[in-house]
């Protein structure tokens, strides 16, 4: 959890958005990290439909 807590603070620091309180970190740290989970997975999925396609084409 630690690189998502610095990740979330360099974000907050580089857009000049109030210090969020510890908890708020740590919401906002799993909300990035779902946000990733999500990107990775539709990446994931548009290389499996390609491959799909180019395989049965």
């Amino acid at each position: 959890m630690k690189p998502l807590l610095f990740l979330a603070e360099a974000f907050i620091n580089t857009f000049g958005i109030t210090q969020p309180t510890p908890e708020a970190a740590d919401r906002a740290a799993k909300f990035i990290a779902a946000l990733m989970g999500l990107v990775i997975l539709g990446v994931l999925g548009v290389g499996v439909a390609a491959l799909y396609i180019l395989v049965h084409h």
